[in-house]
């Protein structure tokens, strides 16, 4: 008798002492185990074909560039680019109207020159391996959608770059970095907001739970913004995005259908956080500042080998100096091969830009199952157990392993705590 009516006493100390210690006897997760487990999750036939599409990209790398320099070499071997330029200089007296009929006469140019590259790479592989829906005829209206965009936007950079180069030609790499700068950032800023509506419709999405909780997300994350979109990109692919972008009072938030289709609450909800990470921490905007590095490095390798390239190979060229713009598929060759040697570089800097929004995304959608579950679904196009190297060399995102890591890792962390699910 004395025994049983301690025992309720007994459990209300044990539970007493379970909250003040957090219930470690009973919460232990094991994160790496989690981590596996998801991973193990992943049928083989799956992971094969998605390994099979990664690892094809790394060729790819290497390939398209070899492609572009045999552009720029037919370009330049049959004069066809100095024609261009003589043509141009026909037109008008300014330097500056010279230099853009150049570019647009160059960017046609070189769409039509890479088009078999671009048939096969981008339409028929993405259809091979069931990532892309669209028939030839919309794909191709959609490119030259695309190439009108590069006409108007890098038409005028490429022409802002020459009328730099012709007016501080010594220190034209510097002053032309600064001025990447500035267009990059231009262009991140406006894409998803005036540029993507052009190939893709977005209407607002309907009333309900998902879009309750995005909104009360972004609320809570400071994005100024009420309202949600819902981009038709089904008709073109399989792949899953969203972004969170605009400035100046166009800030949007929009997913495509592919995600609100295809994924669980917690799976959107983790993407969000993600997105909303880049935007209200300006994650974008810190990528400039080491790709302006970068791009000051490809114009100081281009400016230091341009004229020896040019004198060694370039005597039936037609190109007169570095200040000509029938000069530019050389210029182009030499910055892609040096993109090509940076790819490491390039993609660590984003990979690491990307694990920032990754851990803050953590925070703000409290989801990590979520999480997850969805970087299984990205790694239909992603491999998602890459080697280290692997994924220092090729990874611009982090690879699902170390997402899903992550995720588990701060799962760990807040056991006992209500994070959602």
């Amino acid at each position: 008798m004395y025994k049983s009516s301690l025992k309720p006493v007994l459990a209300c100390l044990l539970l007493a002492l379970c909250v003040g210690n957090n219930c470690q006897a009973q919460e232990i997760f094991d994160a790496d185990a989690a981590t596996n487990t998801y991973l193990a999750s992943v049928p083989a036939e799956d992971r094969a074909k998605s390994d099979a599409y990664f690892e094809g990209g790394y060729w790819l790398l290497l390939w398209g560039t070899l492609y572009s320099i045999f552009a720029a070499w037919i370009l330049l071997h049959f004069g066809i680019s100095s024609k261009m330029r003589t043509w141009a200089e026909s037109v008008g007296r300014f330097r500056f109207l010279h230099n853009y009929i150049y570019a647009v006469q160059y960017l046609v140019a070189s769409f039509v020159l890479a088009f078999p590259w671009t048939v096969y790479a981008a339409y028929f592989r993405e259809h091979q391996y069931g990532l892309a829906n669209q028939t030839f005829g919309p794909w191709f209206t959609e490119q030259l959608i695309s190439l009108g965009v590069s006409i108007v936007l890098f038409g005028l950079a490429i022409a802002l770059l020459y009328k730099l180069i012709q007016k501080v030609t010594a220190t034209w790499w510097l002053w032309g970095a600064a001025m990447a700068g500035l267009f990059v950032t231009f262009v991140l800023v406006i894409s998803p907001v005036y540029i993507d509506p052009l190939f893709n419709e977005y209407t607002p999405m309907e009333a309900g739970k998902v879009r309750d909780e995005i909104l009360s997300m972004a609320r809570a994350n400071g994005v100024p913004a009420d309202e949600i979109y819902v981009a038709d990109e089904s008709e073109q692919s399989t792949r899953i995005s969203a972004n969170v972008s605009g400035a100046f009072g166009t800030t949007r938030i929009a997913l495509n259908d592919n995600l609100l289709e295809g994924a669980t609450l917690p799976e959107i909800k983790a993407v969000m956080g993600h997105e909303i990470a880049h935007f209200v921490t300006n994650l974008i905007l810190v990528l400039v500042l080491p790709f302006v590095i970068v791009i000051m490095s490809g114009f100081a390798f281009v400016n230091g080998l341009f004229t020896k390239v040019q004198a060694t190979y370039g005597k039936n060229w037609g190109v007169r100096d570095i200040t000509d713009p029938a000069g530019w598929p050389l210029f182009v060759a030499l910055f892609s091969l040096l993109l090509l040697l940076l790819t490491p570089v390039t993609n660590s800097i984003i990979r690491e830009n990307e694990r920032m929004a990754d851990a803050y995304g953590l925070n703000a959608a409290r989801e990590p199952d979520g999480f997850a579950t969805i970087a299984l679904k990205l790694g239909s196009y992603r491999k998602l157990d890459p080697t280290p190297l692997e994924e220092i060399i090729f990874f611009d995102h982090p690879s699902g392993r170390s997402r899903i890591q992550m995720a588990m890792d701060w799962k760990a962390e807040n056991i006992g705590r209500q994070y959602g699910n």
